[in-house]
């Protein structure tokens, strides 16, 4: 368990507290790309960290992020007209572009001499893997942007599904990387079989272990931590292993152990305490399923299962629309596709957990490393310190990759990837 103290470190993310200055030292996915492809189309309210932006696409294709509100009566520019390379204020007509940079006054006799003492705030954007990446930091430069882990190269597929769940961030990305919940939570999904690794189909996924209870090892690295959740085999478990290896990448990513088809992977970027934007992503490998697929296998299509703005159907005022009926005939939940079960445990805790009364268990070791290692990191933070994971000698993202399988018991699970961790470092 973690202090109070400790525990408002790793949650808090508002305005000027730690985490949310440790957050803004990192590139912040705020928006699908999806959301804003049409060049002079609607413009697009973005929530991040406790503050608010509008992103924009312009006449000629360019990306845009400003402050939501008009410097000049402070009416939201969400609402605006977007223009003729810039968006326009519906309050008095003034017009900013991409850059923030005031380009029309309607309501001023004398525009011209006025337009150059009005800016909106703009930050730098980049497009990468399906997101709109942004840097929210006004008191440094922008670094180098680099590929996510899970985008090594614009040829590699991926699909992204997104949610807003009405819950604070770490009790979300405690679920990214907690191995042992799956072998309950999402057993009616995640199927023991006798297959050499993990698979995947349009019905399951599928496990090579009956095993519930994962043995964990965890070790630290200079972007966050990976740990081991070690199961027995179904097959020969006296000589072997089943390994599945996680990547936590801080903050905001997790690399899941992927299966025979495509790489799973979560990006969790908080909106504000209590709630956030979390998004479960398939990519890369030899099937990976295209964005709608992914979305209808786990129950989370856009007008079906979520709304315009990403919000559920599925709440706890309508208790998840959990099936008890479907319990009774042998489904562990009631509730379909993977994400929405995780969505009943994160939110059933309450929009902010307070870690220092929950009772943990020796499975729960990757748990309490996350609260260690992202509590330290945002004191470290409040001290001065640069945030985890922005010093040199930095491991490329795209070196970065999460294991599952069958292997010897004299295998070290930390010592599978050294060789090509080393030369992409080098």
């Amino acid at each position: 368990m973690l202090s109070r103290e400790e525990n408002d470190l790793l949650t808090l993310v508002e305005d000027d507290a730690p985490m949310a200055k440790l957050m803004r030292q990192h590139w912040v996915p705020v928006c699908l790309s999806e959301e804003v492809t049409e060049p002079d189309g609607t413009p697009l309210l973005v929530e991040a960290l406790g503050r608010r932006y509008v992103c924009f696409r312009d006449t000629e294709g360019r990306l845009g992020l400003l402050n939501e509100l008009c410097p000049h009566r402070k009416a939201s520019l969400v609402f605006g007209r977007n223009e003729d390379c810039g968006l326009r204020c519906l309050y008095h007509g003034w017009k900013f572009d991409v850059e923030g940079n005031c380009v029309g006054m309607a309501s001023e006799p004398e525009a011209e001499k006025m337009m150059g003492k009005v800016k909106n705030q703009s930050y730098p954007v980049r497009e990468c893997g399906g997101f709109v990446w942004a840097w929210l930091d006004t008191e440094s430069e922008a670094p180098e942007f680099h590929r996510p882990a899970f985008s090594p190269d614009d040829d590699t597929p991926v699909s992204i599904l997104k949610m807003r769940i009405p819950a604070n961030w770490a009790q979300i990305m405690e679920g990214q990387i907690d191995s042992a919940h799956s072998s309950s939570l999402h057993s009616s999904d995640m199927v023991p079989a006798k297959v050499p690794g993990a698979g995947a189909d349009d019905n399951s996924w599928y496990r090579p272990s009956t095993d519930k209870s994962p043995r964990m090892q965890t070790e630290r690295t200079s972007y966050g931590f990976h740990y081991a959740a070690i199961r027995k085999p179904i097959k020969q478990a006296a000589r072997q292993n089943y390994l599945r290896i996680t990547e936590y990448i801080a903050p905001f990513t997790a690399l899941i152990p992927p299966n025979n088809n495509y790489n799973v992977a979560t990006v969790i970027v908080p909106i504000d305490n209590e709630t956030s934007h979390f998004h479960f992503i398939a990519w890369g490998g030899e099937k990976c399923p295209a964005t709608e697929q992914w979305r209808k296998f786990t129950h989370t299509q856009k007008g079906i299962d979520v709304d315009d703005r990403w919000v559920p159907v599925r709440c706890l005022e309508n208790n998840f629309l959990q099936d008890r009926q479907a319990m009774k005939l042998g489904d562990f939940t009631g509730v379909e596709g993977i994400p929405n079960q995780d969505l009943v445990m994160w939110v059933s805790m309450g929009a902010r957990v307070d870690r220092s009364t929950d009772f943990l268990g020796s499975s729960d070791l990757a748990i309490v490393e996350f609260r260690k290692l992202m509590s330290e990191a945002a004191q470290k933070v409040a001290d001065g310190d640069p945030a985890i994971g922005t010093t040199e000698p930095r491991v490329p993202h795209t070196s970065i990759s999460s294991k599952e399988g069958v292997y010897p018991k004299e295998v070290d699970w930390r010592t599978l990837d050294d060789e090509k961790t080393a030369e992409a470092a080098e």
